[in-house]
């Protein structure tokens, strides 16, 4: 509540200091001149003083007029604008870390001097703005989201200032624009088969093999591997057996997945992406995500639950315990995608898994796995570590990290998976390759 109060303090604030026309330059500008016209000029009747006061009063005053009206101008119009198209809302669907036209455009300012135009979206988060020049009439929006999302409206600061920059005009406008934004996949481009384990008897095979006990003989057929071969039997009677692994368990057509979001949860998002998209769970799968009340069933509602998988203002609720009585997932065995980091949702789980008969497997994803080397004494002194830059990846983790995360939750699920985004690799609770 109180992040939201900030928020809203600073976004008034924002608004009222734009209003403002003269930025810092060009009050020091007015000040700076005002006083020499003041005390020189007129105190001191000196006529080059005089002179130049009165020049620079007059930039500043044009620099102004066109800034204002400028500004005034383009703000009808995209008001105009924004309403005619009120009825459709735009729809647009981008990818992070890629640049995307969203289709907004605006006539160039060329029509008076000195004036130049630029704007950013601050609504949603994490986008970045640029606008390109089209033929030299028109200005296109580019943006390239740095983080996924989903949001029904978008809002823009537009800014009008000279080129001198001592005016500068600016206000927020609101447009009602369906933009979802994918998280980036990087090197991630297959997944294992992560489809749910049901045992065949009733009875999970605690290895989590599709195979048991070499128990069915029957006579030897073209195809059949030479290792299952029984020789003592064939060098007793001269007849070919085979001895086969029954199936102890197999693979059901019912899956269900839940992402669970958290700070630094993008990877995770791009994981379970890929997952739909690449058919790892299976034909038949029921989805949800933190954010979602619905239960997915077909790829565009899954992928818009991930992209809203991400909290725009306010902290998400974890949803897992709704998700499995709305998926009638009580006995099913359920896949978790999450951040492979120390967060909320961890004793949640835990509870989660306690509470549910049925039996889970957890996928966890990061940005690199680093093995950390203590620093000496000198090397803390003398450097400094590099901050890190909120580019919509989430930080390496550290080896020691991961495995007291999986030494914590992995005695409590099935079976775990930890999916490197930034080397595209998936490695097993024993951090061996897959």
């Amino acid at each position: 509540m109180t992040v939201n109060v900030r928020t809203k303090g600073r976004e008034i604030w924002q608004a009222l200091l734009g209003l403002f026309p003269l930025t810092v330059q060009g009050c020091i500008t007015l000040i700076v001149a005002a006083t020499a016209l003041n005390v020189f000029a007129y105190g001191a009747m000196d006529l080059v003083v005089f002179a130049l006061a009165i020049c620079a009063l007059a930039i500043l005053v044009f620099c102004l007029f066109n800034t204002v009206i400028v500004g005034v101008l383009l703000q009808r119009k995209i008001r105009r604008d924004h309403a005619a198209a009120a009825t459709t809302p735009a729809q647009v669907k981008v990818e992070a870390g890629f640049p995307n036209e969203t289709g907004f455009k605006l006539p160039s300012p060329t029509f008076l001097p000195l004036v130049r135009l630029n704007w950013k979206i601050t609504y949603p988060d994490f986008v970045s703005t640029r606008a390109d020049i089209v033929e030299g009439k028109f200005m296109r929006e580019e943006i390239i989201p740095q983080k996924r999302c989903l949001s029904s409206y978008v809002v823009r600061q537009f800014s009008v200032s000279d080129v001198l920059g001592f005016c500068r005009f600016s206000w927020f406008q609101k447009q009602d624009c369906e933009l979802m934004a994918l998280p980036q996949t990087n090197s991630v481009k297959q997944l294992p088969l992560l489809r749910s384990l049901t045992a065949e008897d009733g009875i999970p095979n605690p290895s989590g093999e599709p195979e048991g006990d070499r128990m069915e003989i029957r006579p030897y057929a073209p195809g059949d591997s030479v290792k299952n071969i029984m020789w003592k039997v064939f060098a007793r009677n001269r007849q070919l057996n085979v001895r086969l692994p029954e199936n102890s368990v197999f693979h059901s057509n019912r899956t269900v997945a839940y992402l669970l979001s958290s700070q630094n949860d993008e990877a995770a998002a791009a994981v379970a992406r890929i997952a739909l998209e690449s058919g790892a769970l299976g034909e038949d799968w029921q989805f949800g995500a933190d954010g979602t009340s619905e239960v997915s069933t077909n790829l565009p509602a899954a992928l818009q639950a991930v992209a809203r998988s991400r909290a725009l203002g306010q902290a998400l609720v974890y949803g897992l315990d709704q998700f499995l009585q709305l998926s009638n997932g009580q006995g099913a065995h359920c896949i978790v995608f999450a951040a492979a980091e120390q967060a909320p949702w961890l004793a949640q789980l835990k509870n989660t898994i306690g509470r549910h008969s049925g039996q889970f497997s957890i996928v966890l994803a990061t940005d690199g796995m680093e093995r950390e080397a203590p620093q000496k004494l000198w090397q803390r002194l003398l450097f400094i570590a590099p901050e890190r830059m909120d580019d919509g990846s989430t930080e390496n983790t550290g080896l020691s990290k991961i495995q007291h995360l999986l030494t914590e939750i992995g005695q409590l699920v099935e079976s775990t998976l930890i999916v490197d985004r930034k080397t595209g690799n998936s490695f097993d609770r024993y951090l061996r390759k897959v």
